[in-house]
């Protein structure tokens, strides 16, 4: 049997899977051949660039993750500590919703567990359960919460989804063995660093229209204010010496006129490279366009396969 490789465990939007291979051919061009690396992610979302890192470069001795929402963070601890007793709680749930025939049955039960996430105190691995079993049949994979700090995404429409995946969590938590978990501010990771120390954010997008605003990942908007303020901090790790690479939104590929990025990391290298949309309110604007990696280093691997030139 073919060895299931750890992955991520949730749908999340933004997710970096499709675009691995350029930002792994933008780090460092002293990265591979450093033994004792510390890897820092402050908005690990769905973690496929974590997933990614910690199976491709066996030089990363030591990884810290963060993430300001405590349900996602709360599912890595216990995908990490307890993942037999998740598996448990996950087919019990997949066994119930298939027995359920008819969609208007299955959207109860997963109204009624919506409720139980938002309103009930739940044990460590009842939440997780909840949170991956509402990922696997919302609208979308997507998370969103309103202002009240309730995850708030309607029913899905799903023929057969997989609730439990034990062999992904297993896998996952194999490899979170090596991690670091902590649910707070990202300014708090600088707490972490620790020899050569390579940070990667991937924030929540500044929007670049109304339709495209999906960065309710909780109940505290991240607006410009919180961009500036994380720019602040990237620019006070490049002066402790870290590499940091940062991804967020081309502005400038909707609106030629929006610079934001551009002023704001004047003094970093800013790329621009291709990225597909999965999730958006408008379907019409899913598809590729153009997102952005910015860096404090010059020196990088490679030449990515799909930079794109402006």
């Amino acid at each position: 049997m073919t060895k299931t490789n750890a992955k991520p465990f949730l749908k999340w939007a933004g997710g970096k899977t499709q675009l691995l291979p350029t930002i792994n051919s933008f780090l460092p061009n002293t990265f591979k051949g450093e033994n004792d690396v510390t890897y820092i992610e402050p908005f690990v979302g769905g973690g496929a660039m974590l997933f990614y890192m910690l199976q491709k470069y066996p030089n990363i001795r030591r990884a810290v993750i963060n993430d300001i929402n405590s349900h996602l963070i709360k599912t890595y601890s216990v995908i990490r500590d307890e993942p037999y007793s998740l598996i448990e709680a996950l087919t019990e749930l997949q066994t119930t919703f298939k027995a359920l025939k008819y969609h208007d049955k299955q959207k109860e039960l997963y109204l009624d567990i919506r409720n139980r996430f938002n309103q009930h105190p739940l044990t460590d691995v009842e939440e997780a359960s909840y949170m991956i079993f509402l990922n696997r049949t919302c609208f979308n994979g997507l998370y969103r919460e309103n202002s009240n700090g309730g995850f708030n995404v309607p029913f899905g429409r799903y023929s057969n989804p997989t609730i439990c995946d034990d062999e992904l969590i297993l896998a996952d938590s194999e490899l979170l063995q090596r991690v670091e978990i902590l649910n707070g501010d990202f300014s708090h990771t600088a707490e972490y660093i620790q020899g050569y120390t390579f940070f990667y954010f991937d924030p929540p997008y500044r929007p670049l229209d109304a339709t495209s605003s999906f960065n309710s990942y909780v109940k505290e908007s991240f607006n410009d204010n919180e961009q500036i303020r994380l720019k602040d901090f990237y620019s006070a790790l490049s002066d402790e010496g870290c590499y940091v690479m940062l991804s967020n939104s081309d502005c400038r590929g909707r609106n030629a006129e929006d610079d934001f990025f551009d002023r704001l990391y004047e003094n970093f290298f800013i790329e621009r490279v291709y990225a597909k949309r999965c999730i958006n309110a408008n379907a019409a604007k899913r598809g590729t366009l153009t997102e952005l990696l910015i860096r404090n280093y010059e020196n990088y691997q490679g030449e990515p396969a799909n930079l794109f030139n402006i």
